[in-house]
């Protein structure tokens, strides 16, 4: 994926340290300070523009939400989103996702979401994919016991190598779709990949599995 160069997104970020945690690693393992409560923190790994995670935060605000982006030009789009929203129950998070152990303690997260992940389809760079055994170690170090991953993406290669590395680790298997659009799973939210590809008539699979 080729990004635009935004040299100002920086600073902007920087401008709303009421949106955008500057310094995760001094809350870790004290989350519900951040938010004011005691709810249940679920975060999305990816977030991009931010359409996902924003939705959530309003059509849940008994729950606590973090959007996690690791490019700085792709999450100012969802600062963007936030600052128009104004949903109180949602911060963004500008870190790498496979050092999430260094600003969240076990337990902390309640639920991950991934959507629409980069499928890196070359076999030689597996490890780089999101539901690769390394980074279902990273999650099962910050989420509860049997806690949760619901993952979706448009690409079937990438949701049967994500079937057989969630499998292989050992989670269980809650939920499998293999055509989200035209089944009976209800609450689904868009993300702005998901409306662009399902709009061009591709298949949307969607997985929830938690950890034993």
């Amino acid at each position: 994926m080729r990004l635009r160069n935004k040299p100002w997104a920086e600073d902007r970020l920087n401008d709303f340290p009421q949106y955008v945690i500057q310094q995760p690693v001094s809350h870790k393992g004290k989350w519900h300070e951040v938010f004011g409560n005691d709810n249940p923190l679920y975060i999305e790994v990816g977030t991009g523009k931010g359409r996902f995670i924003t939705e959530m935060a309003k059509a849940h605000p008994d729950v606590n939400f973090i959007g996690i982006e690791v490019y700085r030009s792709v999450i100012v789009a969802a600062l963007d989103l936030l600052i128009e929203a104004e949903v109180p129950n949602l911060k963004l998070l500008n870190v790498d996702a496979a050092n999430l152990e260094e600003y969240f303690a076990k337990g902390d997260v309640d639920r991950v979401y991934l959507n629409f992940s980069d499928p890196w389809p070359k076999s030689r760079h597996a490890k780089r994919r999101l539901t690769y055994k390394t980074f279902l170690e990273v999650y099962e170090g910050i989420l509860p016991d049997q806690g949760e991953i619901h993952f979706k993406t448009d690409n079937q290669g990438l949701f049967e190598s994500s079937l057989m590395s969630i499998s292989e680790y050992g989670m269980l298997l809650k939920y499998v779709s293999l055509d989200l659009h035209n089944s009976s799973f209800e609450g689904n939210i868009m993300t702005e990949y998901e409306e662009k590809f399902s709009s061009k008539g591709n298949r949307i699979y969607r997985l929830e599995a938690k950890f034993q």
